[in-house]
C-alpha cells in the first residue's frame, strides 16, 4: 500500500521524464515520416475509460491512414495499414505518446490496458474492479501470453496485478515489456483492432446479463 500510494505516482512521472528524453530522437523521426507517409496528423486519440471508468483522449501514432471508398467511408485496416505503420506497431512506437497521459495522471507505466468505451456493459462485477487503478501502457496480462489468453485470463491478471501491486512485481513487468518489444514476434496488435477483442461484444452480449444492455 505504501509503495501505491506515494511512490508509484512519482516513479511514474520520473520514468516517463526520462523515457521521453530518451525517445524524443526516435519519436520525433516517427512524427515526421507518418506525416509525410500518411499526409495527415500522426496523432491518433480516443475515448478510452481510466480509474474510476473516468474518460480521457489516449494518444497515440498513427499506423493506419485515413484512406476511404467512393462513398467516403474508411477503407478495412487490413487496406489502411502500411508496411511503416506495421513496423510502428512492431516496434511499439506508437505506443510512446502515451507517456504524456501517464504524466498527465491519465494512464500509469503499469496497469490494466484500457479498452474501448462500448465493452463498459460487458464487465462482470469482478472485472470492474481492474478501474478502481489507472490504466497501463503495460501490465501483468500483457506479459503473460497476450495473443494465448482468454479475455476472461487477461482481466483476471488484472485484478491479479491490482492486488499485488509492489515495486518488485512492477519493476518484473518493466524487464519482461522490455524482451517484448525486442521479440518482434511477441508485440500485441492493440486489442481494440483486433477480431477476437471485437467478438467479445458479440460473445459477451449473448449473456443472460447482459440481455438488455443497450
Amino acid at each position: 500500500m505504501i509503495y501505491k500510494n506515494y511512490f508509484k505516482r512519482p516513479l511514474d512521472i520520473l520514468f516517463c521524464i526520462i523515457g521521453l528524453t530518451l525517445v524524443s530522437p526516435i519519436l520525433i523521426i516517427a512524427i515526421i515520416a507518418i506525416a509525410i507517409s500518411f499526409r495527415e496528423n500522426p496523432f491518433f486519440t480516443q475515448k478510452r475509460p481510466g480509474k474510476h471508468k473516468k474518460i480521457f483522449s489516449v494518444l497515440k501514432l498513427k499506423t493506419m491512414n485515413s484512406k476511404t471508398d467512393k462513398q467516403g467511408k474508411l477503407l478495412p485496416d487490413s487496406e489502411r495499414l502500411t508496411p511503416f505503420g506495421i513496423f510502428i506497431r512492431k516496434t511499439s512506437i506508437d505506443e510512446l505518446p502515451q507517456l504524456i497521459n501517464v504524466i498527465k495522471g491519465d494512464m500509469s507505466l503499469i496497469g490494466p490496458r484500457p479498452l474501448l468505451i462500448r465493452y463498459l456493459p460487458y464487465y462482470t462485477e469482478e472485472e470492474n474492479r481492474r478501474f478502481l487503478i489507472r490504466p497501463g501502457i503495460t501490465g501483468l496480462a500483457q506479459i503473460s501470453g497476450r495473443n494465448f489468453m482468454s479475455w476472461e485470463e487477461r482481466f483476471e491478471k488484472d485484478i491479479e496485478y491490482m492486488e499485488n501491486m509492489s515495486f518488485k512485481n512492477d519493476v518484473y513487468i518493466y524487464w519482461k515489456t522490455i524482451q517484448k518489444v525486442f521479440n518482434p514476434d511477441e508485440i500485441e496488435v492493440d486489442p481494440n483492432s483486433n477480431p477476437s477483442m471485437l467478438a467479445m461484444d458479440l460473445q459477451r452480449s449473448q449473456w443472460p446479463q447482459f440481455k438488455n444492455v443497450k
